[in-house]
């Protein structure tokens, strides 16, 4: 049985307790401290800045003072008296020489109008004041004026210092010293300023005239918004916080006390000013050690007993990590005392838990290696049949090639004898080639790369074309006019192709096509009278390689994946698409749903343009009989064809004659079409020359390379005679048949 403590207290209740006492007397103090130094530092500051800022305010009315005096007594010489401008001229020159800030003095009359310029030579015509409102109050107050900061005409910043001067006939003329703004500069540096403080001096327009941080780019410039705020508030003279226009924050005491009504401002960084204040903290400071020092003295008094009891605290819980026995401390403090408690009760559930952790890693560390090995089977396996099937259907598309070329060509022929044979034979090699499709498309759909290239598509002409390229089929079919959706025309063939076939395949000798629209949907419905479907079959009909039950004959033929196909297009395009049947021998209705798109501004419908003829078409294919007959049936199309069945030999033919189109196998033994398609483009030389790639490998990756590899055109074995009318016909780069 524990023993339960007489007295008990919380840890937060002692803490909060020795805090107070330690620390209310201190906050007390440093709150009076701070108080009392900031205000006196905050005045004193004030002072000295304004201060500053009126002995430079003095500094600039000596400057100036000295400017007037050398105007006035150079107005005062005999060739001014005498009328003798010439001479004066010459005078007023070399005192302007003299000065090292004097851009030049100019002479006007009593009307304005300017008799010279020491910046030009005597006599040059005189173009317009940079500052005529100083000249008019000269005149009218007979008086020495400083007019503002200005750009001259020859793009110098600078500012006028005007004098009143009269002939020995009463002429009134006006003396202006041109001045640049660097003697005001040099004067601002000659100050004992504080380091990083910004001083200005400004005109009485307040534009700077010497600016100790970035004179070039500010010279000129009007004061800060915050600063124009402040010295309107304040009147003459004032002190208070400002921001600069490079965004630096600034105490900043100016005064407008000059006699020619300039301004001066000289402004500290606030964060040096503000550093004071840590100056104040220390006075904080020592209160604040005096305070610990008192608490360090009560803590000792239950130093010891609190280290014992955590001590123990600490061994139980190192003995509960190790799986040693847990001895009891009892403790006054309510926490310390519930934290025992918690530690025994840990350690009543540790052998329990521990032994059911053991039993479960040694289970996931079983089932994490049967996964990772199932993972990297699952890979090598995706990889084996990805490359499968790209093997497959290049090794399909090469023999079919020569024998589709072979019916075009009877097609040509026309003969009459074989018509019925050559329908059959195209049937099944049709039948053959969308094996070959689905098959690769499946791959597509399940390793994710089956991508649309979507546009505005009038679904009614899809259906209508679909339809019509049909042959042996009863179809009826309704459509409106135009049913506008968003989607790949080529998929959405394929779509209506594989639910034409399906319905074929199983028995159906009237089927029935109907487009319609409503709720802002498409709706395509192929009903069939075949052989029906069963609930089962319905569940899962649009699984991969699912079909119904057949004969051993298989006459239906078929993989399983033309409406595993259809299902995953309609999804890409936003659509449904499910399935109806009353039941075996009662039909089957599919119905694909997709959503409407407005149609759009203008439809270009691109005519089909037949083939060139008559064109020099070189053909390579290392497979002699496809070569053939790929060159009998473009020869029979009109043209003058070569044949090739090695790249050496392409190049050879090449060298002699350039061809008009170039049609190239890739897979070839001496060279593969890519290389050998940059070599026929090196050696034309930028003559005008048509490359089409005709290959088995019909991938996405596989067509993306061919126009890397600048092929015009890409076609996928085998290819019919529209393919190779096609290849003949200016087309835009980059088109995949």
């Amino acid at each position: 049985m524990r023993s339960r403590p007489r007295f008990m207290f919380s840890l937060r209740y002692l803490l909060i307790m020795l805090t107070a006492i330690g620390l209310l007397p201190l906050a007390l103090l440093g709150a009076w401290s701070i108080h009392t130094a900031g205000e006196y530092q905050e005045r004193e500051q004030e002072r000295l800045m304004l201060d500053l800022a009126r002995a430079l305010s003095s500094a600039a009315d000596a400057e100036l003072d000295g400017a007037v005096a050398m105007l006035t007594t150079l107005g005062r010489s005999d060739a001014l008296q005498d009328g003798d401008l010439r001479i004066f001229y010459d005078a007023a020159r070399t005192l302007a020489k003299a000065q090292s800030d004097w851009l030049g003095v100019i002479l006007t009359d009593g009307t304005g109008k300017v008799l010279f310029r020491t910046m030009d030579p005597y006599g040059a015509p005189a173009g317009p004041l940079a500052d005529p409102d100083s000249l008019r109050q000269v005149l009218a107050m007979r008086q020495p004026v400083v007019g503002r900061i200005a750009r001259g005409a020859r793009g110098r910043s600078a500012f006028p210092v005007r004098v009143p001067a009269t002939g020995a006939k009463g002429e009134l003329y006006t003396l202006t010293a041109v001045i640049s703004p660097d003697r005001m500069v040099r004067l601002i540096e000659r100050q004992r300023v504080p380091d990083g403080a910004v001083t200005t001096i400004r005109d009485s327009a307040r534009a700077a005239v010497a600016r100790s941080l970035d004179q070039a780019n500010r010279v000129g410039a009007m004061p800060s918004p915050s600063l124009a705020a402040l010295m309107q508030r304040e009147g003459p003279e004032g002190f208070g916080e400002t921001t600069t226009t490079e965004g630096q924050k600034l105490l900043t005491a100016y005064t407008t006390l000059s006699r020619y009504g300039w301004a001066v401002g000289v402004g500290r960084p606030a964060e040096e000013v503000h550093a004071a204040a840590l100056d104040r903290m220390g006075v904080y400071g020592a209160g604040i050690i005096v305070s610990l020092l008192g608490c360090i003295a009560l803590a000792s008094l239950l130093a010891n007993r609190l280290v014992t009891t955590i001590e123990a605290l600490r061994q139980n819980a190192a003995a509960l990590g190790s799986g040693a026995p847990l001895t009891h401390t009892p403790s006054s403090i309510i926490e310390i005392e519930k934290i025992g408690k918690a530690l025994e009760q840990a350690e009543s559930q540790r052998s329990a838990q521990e032994r059911e952790r053991k039993l479960l890693l040694d289970s996931l560390n079983q089932a994490l290696a049967s996964h990772q090995t199932a993972l990297a089977d699952a890979r090598e396996a995706g990889r084996a049949k990805d490359e499968f099937l790209a093997v497959l259907g290049h090794e399909l598309r090469n023999p079919l090639s020569p024998i589709v070329t072979s019916l075009d060509l009877l097609d040509l022929r026309d003969d009459g004898a074989s018509r019925k044979e050559r329908g059959v034979m195209r049937r099944q090699v049709n039948h053959l080639r969308r094996l070959v499709d689905d098959l690769l498309d499946v791959s597509r759909i399940i390793s994710g790369k089956l991508e649309l290239d979507a546009r505005p598509v009038n679904l009614a002409d899809v259906v209508r074309h679909a339809v019509a390229a049909a042959p042996g089929q009863q179809i009826s079919v309704s459509v409106p006019d135009a049913v506008w959706v968003q989607g790949d025309d080529s998929r959405l063939t394929q779509v209506l192709n594989n639910l034409l076939s399906n319905a074929a395949r199983f028995g159906s000798s009237a089927t029935q096509v109907t487009l319609s629209r409503d709720d802002g949907q498409a709706r395509l419905l192929v009903s069939d009278n075949g052989i029906g479907m069963s609930g089962e079959l319905m569940a899962r009909v649009f699984e991969p390689f699912h079909q119904a039950p057949q004969s051993l004959a298989r006459r239906t033929g078929g993989l399983g994946l033309g409406l595993a196909i259809v299902r995953k297009i309609v999804d890409l395009h936003g659509g449904q698409v499910a399935v109806r049947s009353a039941g075996a021998g009662a039909g089957s209705q599919l119905e694909v749903v997709l959503p409407l798109s407005t149609p759009p501004d203008v439809e270009h419908q691109a005519a089909a343009q037949p083939g060139l003829t008559g064109l020099r078409l070189l053909l390579v294919d290392d497979n002699v009989d496809a070569a053939a007959a790929g060159a009998a049936l473009l020869e029979l199309m009109g043209h003058e064809v070569r044949v090739a069945n090695t790249a050496a030999a392409a190049l050879d033919a090449v060298r002699r004659e350039l061809p008009e189109v170039a049609i190239l196998d890739i897979g070839l033994p001496d060279m593969d079409g890519y290389a050998l398609a940059g070599e026929i483009r090196r050696l034309a030389g930028g003559a005008p020359l048509r490359l089409v790639a005709l290959t088995g490998y019909g991938q996405k990756e596989d067509v993306e390379r061919a126009f890397t590899a600048n092929f015009d055109l890409h076609l996928t074995k085998p290819a019919t005679l529209a393919d190779l009318q096609r290849a003949t016909v200016p087309m835009p780069r980059g088109v995949d048949v």
